[in-house]
């Protein structure tokens, strides 16, 4: 599973992360989860808001921080 984490750094973004990781160690999945901080990269994504999450390519949330839940239930 490949998780990223979309944002250019700020209080939210890193914030998102860390509720990423926590739900990952939660769930107890594999993943890998990256930071993408490139708006141009972000931009390929279809992502213009940050903090934004993609798992496996499909856009969970853009533009707020998610529930540690929420990202437990998109782990599966």
């Amino acid at each position: 599973m490949e998780i990223k984490v979309c944002g250019p750094g700020c209080a939210s973004c890193k914030q998102a992360e860390k509720i990423v990781e926590d739900a990952v160690a939660a769930k107890g999945v594999e993943a890998e989860i990256s930071k993408v901080t490139d708006f141009a990269e972000m931009a390929k994504l279809g992502i213009f808001s940050t903090p934004a999450v993609v798992i496996d390519g499909e856009v969970k949330c853009v533009g707020r921080v998610p529930k540690q839940a929420e990202v437990e239930e998109w782990l599966g």
